[in-house]
Protein backbone atom coordinates (compact mmCIF):
# COMPACT_ATOMS: atom_id res chain seq x y z
CA UNK A 1 0.00 0.00 0.00
CA UNK A 2 0.94 3.47 -0.80
CA UNK A 3 1.64 6.08 2.17
CA UNK A 4 -0.34 8.86 1.90
CA UNK A 5 1.66 12.32 0.59
CA UNK A 6 2.00 14.72 3.24
CA UNK A 7 -0.75 16.64 4.19
CA UNK A 8 0.12 20.06 6.25
CA UNK A 9 -4.50 20.59 6.67
CA UNK A 10 -4.63 16.88 7.99
CA UNK A 11 -1.06 16.91 10.26
CA UNK A 12 -2.56 20.47 11.86
CA UNK A 13 -6.11 18.90 12.17
CA UNK A 14 -4.99 15.03 13.60
CA UNK A 15 -2.43 17.70 15.96
CA UNK A 16 -4.74 19.18 17.86
CA UNK A 17 -7.58 16.02 17.79
CA UNK A 18 -6.78 14.92 21.31
CA UNK A 19 -8.11 17.47 24.07
CA UNK A 20 -11.42 16.60 23.34
CA UNK A 21 -10.58 12.61 24.34
CA UNK A 22 -8.39 13.48 27.01
CA UNK A 23 -9.94 10.83 29.39
CA UNK A 24 -9.66 7.81 27.11
CA UNK A 25 -6.16 9.04 25.81
CA UNK A 26 -5.29 8.66 29.94
CA UNK A 27 -7.19 5.78 30.50
CA UNK A 28 -6.17 3.44 27.22
CA UNK A 29 -2.67 4.66 25.76
CA UNK A 30 0.44 2.87 27.30
CA UNK A 31 3.17 4.04 29.77
CA UNK A 32 6.46 3.90 29.17
CA UNK A 33 9.40 1.16 30.56
CA UNK A 34 11.31 2.44 33.11
CA UNK A 35 14.29 1.15 31.59
CA UNK A 36 14.18 3.12 28.68
CA UNK A 37 13.39 6.99 30.99
CA UNK A 38 16.54 5.28 32.54
CA UNK A 39 18.63 4.85 29.49
CA UNK A 40 17.62 8.32 27.98
CA UNK A 41 18.84 9.93 31.33
CA UNK A 42 21.71 8.45 31.28
CA UNK A 43 22.87 10.65 28.15
CA UNK A 44 23.05 13.32 30.94
CA UNK A 45 26.81 14.46 31.58
CA UNK A 46 25.64 14.73 35.07
CA UNK A 47 22.65 13.50 37.07
CA UNK A 48 19.58 14.81 36.17
CA UNK A 49 17.32 16.35 38.84
CA UNK A 50 15.36 19.01 37.32
CA UNK A 51 13.12 17.57 34.36
CA UNK A 52 10.91 19.26 31.67
CA UNK A 53 7.87 16.73 29.88
CA UNK A 54 7.72 18.43 26.36
CA UNK A 55 4.29 17.86 25.08
CA UNK A 56 3.48 15.97 28.32
CA UNK A 57 -0.53 15.05 27.23
CA UNK A 58 -2.30 13.40 30.08
CA UNK A 59 1.38 12.45 31.95
CA UNK A 60 1.68 9.16 30.51
CA UNK A 61 5.59 9.75 30.96
CA UNK A 62 5.63 12.55 33.72
CA UNK A 63 4.20 9.99 35.71
CA UNK A 64 7.30 7.50 35.01
CA UNK A 65 9.69 10.41 35.62
CA UNK A 66 7.77 11.45 39.08
CA UNK A 67 8.02 7.89 40.14
CA UNK A 68 12.31 8.05 39.71
CA UNK A 69 12.15 11.01 42.19
CA UNK A 70 12.70 13.56 39.52
CA UNK A 71 11.69 16.94 39.97
CA UNK A 72 9.25 17.65 36.85
CA UNK A 73 7.70 20.06 34.88
CA UNK A 74 5.28 19.24 32.56
CA UNK A 75 4.33 21.66 29.72
CA UNK A 76 1.45 20.64 27.47
CA UNK A 77 -0.72 22.75 24.53
CA UNK A 78 -3.71 21.34 24.68
CA UNK A 79 -6.12 22.73 27.81
CA UNK A 80 -8.39 19.38 27.64
CA UNK A 81 -4.67 17.20 27.95
CA UNK A 82 -3.43 19.71 30.18
CA UNK A 83 -6.42 19.38 32.23
CA UNK A 84 -6.40 15.59 33.21
CA UNK A 85 -2.61 15.68 33.43
CA UNK A 86 -3.31 18.21 36.59
CA UNK A 87 -6.12 16.22 37.46
CA UNK A 88 -3.92 12.98 37.44
CA UNK A 89 -0.77 14.13 39.05
CA UNK A 90 -2.06 17.65 41.12
CA UNK A 91 1.28 17.74 42.80
CA UNK A 92 2.99 18.16 39.24
CA UNK A 93 3.61 21.60 38.44
CA UNK A 94 1.70 21.91 34.56
CA UNK A 95 1.56 24.82 32.51
CA UNK A 96 0.26 25.64 28.73
CA UNK A 97 2.82 26.02 26.36
CA UNK A 98 4.20 24.84 23.55
CA UNK A 99 7.64 22.83 21.96
CA UNK A 100 8.57 25.75 19.90
CA UNK A 101 7.77 28.72 22.85
CA UNK A 102 8.66 26.99 26.13
CA UNK A 103 7.78 29.02 29.02
CA UNK A 104 10.68 28.33 30.71
CA UNK A 105 14.12 30.28 31.35
CA UNK A 106 17.42 29.48 29.85
CA UNK A 107 19.36 26.97 31.30
CA UNK A 108 16.51 25.85 34.00
CA UNK A 109 16.60 22.04 33.43
CA UNK A 110 18.99 18.96 33.11
CA UNK A 111 17.00 16.72 30.46
CA UNK A 112 13.41 17.58 28.42
CA UNK A 113 11.48 14.58 27.84
CA UNK A 114 9.29 14.04 24.83
CA UNK A 115 6.65 10.77 24.24
CA UNK A 116 5.28 10.16 21.45
CA UNK A 117 5.02 13.69 20.57
CA UNK A 118 8.17 14.71 18.52
CA UNK A 119 6.59 14.29 15.30
CA UNK A 120 3.93 16.98 16.00
CA UNK A 121 6.84 19.80 16.50
CA UNK A 122 8.14 22.28 14.28
CA UNK A 123 11.56 21.06 14.86
CA UNK A 124 13.92 23.96 14.06
CA UNK A 125 12.67 26.02 16.49
CA UNK A 126 11.65 23.11 18.57
CA UNK A 127 15.36 22.18 19.17
CA UNK A 128 16.44 25.71 19.50
CA UNK A 129 13.96 26.22 22.38
CA UNK A 130 14.79 23.18 23.86
CA UNK A 131 18.52 23.86 23.82
CA UNK A 132 18.04 26.99 25.35
CA UNK A 133 16.28 25.45 28.61
CA UNK A 134 18.54 22.96 28.83
CA UNK A 135 21.98 23.37 31.46
CA UNK A 136 25.22 22.64 30.02
CA UNK A 137 25.55 18.71 29.20
CA UNK A 138 21.59 18.59 29.67
CA UNK A 139 20.04 15.68 27.37
CA UNK A 140 17.07 15.53 24.98
CA UNK A 141 15.06 12.56 24.97
CA UNK A 142 12.31 11.57 22.60
CA UNK A 143 10.42 8.20 22.56
CA UNK A 144 7.36 6.28 20.61
CA UNK A 145 5.39 3.01 21.69
CA UNK A 146 4.76 1.51 18.97
CA UNK A 147 3.70 -2.08 17.57
CA UNK A 148 5.57 -4.96 17.45
CA UNK A 149 5.82 -5.77 14.04
CA UNK A 150 8.02 -8.39 14.55
CA UNK A 151 5.20 -10.52 15.92
CA UNK A 152 3.03 -12.34 13.40
CA UNK A 153 -0.23 -11.05 14.27
CA UNK A 154 0.35 -7.70 15.72
CA UNK A 155 1.70 -6.95 12.57
CA UNK A 156 -1.66 -8.01 10.73
CA UNK A 157 -3.81 -6.30 13.07
CA UNK A 158 -1.73 -3.11 12.68
CA UNK A 159 -2.04 -3.14 9.13
CA UNK A 160 -5.69 -3.66 9.12
CA UNK A 161 -6.58 -0.68 11.41
CA UNK A 162 -3.70 1.30 9.74
CA UNK A 163 -2.95 3.23 13.09
CA UNK A 164 0.87 3.46 12.98
CA UNK A 165 1.51 7.28 13.22
CA UNK A 166 4.21 6.50 15.44
CA UNK A 167 5.64 3.90 13.07
CA UNK A 168 6.04 6.00 10.04
CA UNK A 169 7.42 8.53 12.87
CA UNK A 170 10.05 6.87 13.78
CA UNK A 171 11.37 5.60 10.71
CA UNK A 172 11.73 8.87 9.36
CA UNK A 173 13.69 10.20 11.79
CA UNK A 174 16.32 7.28 11.87
CA UNK A 175 18.80 10.07 11.38
CA UNK A 176 17.62 12.69 13.44
CA UNK A 177 20.10 15.51 13.81
CA UNK A 178 18.89 19.08 15.65
CA UNK A 179 21.81 22.16 16.07
CA UNK A 180 23.33 22.70 18.88
CA UNK A 181 23.57 18.96 20.07
CA UNK A 182 25.75 16.21 19.64
CA UNK A 183 24.85 13.13 17.46
CA UNK A 184 21.85 11.18 18.42
CA UNK A 185 21.56 7.74 19.86
CA UNK A 186 18.71 5.25 19.40
CA UNK A 187 17.82 1.88 21.08
CA UNK A 188 15.03 -0.42 21.69
CA UNK A 189 13.21 -1.70 25.04
CA UNK A 190 10.76 -4.44 24.69
CA UNK A 191 7.64 -3.10 26.18
CA UNK A 192 3.90 -4.91 26.55
CA UNK A 193 0.26 -3.05 27.02
CA UNK A 194 -2.43 -5.19 29.32
CA UNK A 195 -5.21 -5.14 26.88
CA UNK A 196 -8.46 -7.06 26.00
CA UNK A 197 -10.12 -7.02 23.02
CA UNK A 198 -12.14 -4.08 23.89
CA UNK A 199 -9.68 -2.18 25.96
CA UNK A 200 -7.00 -2.55 22.60
CA UNK A 201 -9.86 -1.20 20.18
CA UNK A 202 -10.36 1.69 22.84
CA UNK A 203 -6.45 2.29 22.58
CA UNK A 204 -6.68 2.42 18.81
CA UNK A 205 -9.46 4.80 18.94
CA UNK A 206 -7.40 7.26 20.52
CA UNK A 207 -5.03 7.68 17.54
CA UNK A 208 -4.78 10.58 15.93
CA UNK A 209 -6.25 9.06 12.28
CA UNK A 210 -8.73 7.29 14.07
CA UNK A 211 -10.09 10.63 15.91
CA UNK A 212 -10.29 12.70 12.67
CA UNK A 213 -11.64 9.78 10.73
CA UNK A 214 -15.73 10.17 9.19
CA UNK A 215 -17.79 8.06 11.82
CA UNK A 216 -18.69 5.37 9.02
CA UNK A 217 -15.13 4.39 8.41
CA UNK A 218 -14.16 4.33 11.91
CA UNK A 219 -16.72 2.22 13.18
CA UNK A 220 -16.25 -0.48 10.11
CA UNK A 221 -12.44 -0.25 10.71
CA UNK A 222 -12.69 -1.35 14.17
CA UNK A 223 -15.43 -3.56 13.52
CA UNK A 224 -13.26 -5.46 11.25
CA UNK A 225 -10.55 -5.40 13.61
CA UNK A 226 -12.35 -6.99 16.56
CA UNK A 227 -13.23 -9.82 13.72
CA UNK A 228 -9.74 -10.53 13.39
CA UNK A 229 -8.72 -10.04 16.88
CA UNK A 230 -11.64 -12.76 17.92
CA UNK A 231 -9.81 -15.39 15.75
CA UNK A 232 -5.98 -14.80 17.65
CA UNK A 233 -5.49 -17.22 19.76
CA UNK A 234 -3.04 -14.78 21.62
CA UNK A 235 -5.93 -12.18 22.13
CA UNK A 236 -9.19 -14.22 21.83
CA UNK A 237 -9.81 -14.72 25.66
CA UNK A 238 -9.64 -12.32 28.75
CA UNK A 239 -6.80 -10.42 29.12
CA UNK A 240 -3.60 -10.24 27.62
CA UNK A 241 -0.22 -8.22 26.92
CA UNK A 242 -0.17 -6.68 23.69
CA UNK A 243 3.19 -6.05 22.33
CA UNK A 244 4.65 -2.94 21.86
CA UNK A 245 8.58 -1.49 21.43
CA UNK A 246 9.89 1.61 22.64
CA UNK A 247 12.19 3.15 20.75
CA UNK A 248 14.33 6.55 22.48
CA UNK A 249 16.38 8.86 20.63
CA UNK A 250 18.62 11.09 23.07
CA UNK A 251 21.06 14.06 22.43
CA UNK A 252 23.37 15.71 24.42
CA UNK A 253 23.45 19.50 24.61
CA UNK A 254 26.72 20.56 22.71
Amino acid sequence: MTEPTYDQELHARRASSFGGHAAAYAEHRPDYPQDAVEWGLAGAAHPARDVLDLAAGTGKLTQGLVDLGLTVTAVEPDEGMLAELSRLLPGTRALTGKAEDIPLPDESVDAVFIGQALHWFDLEPAFAEIRRVLRPGGVVVALWNHDDNEVAWVAEFARRVRTGVSRVFKDENEGLAAAGFDPFEDHEFPHAHRRTIDSLLATVSTHSNFLVAEPAERDATLAAAREYLLAVPEAGAGEFDYPLVTTVFRARKS
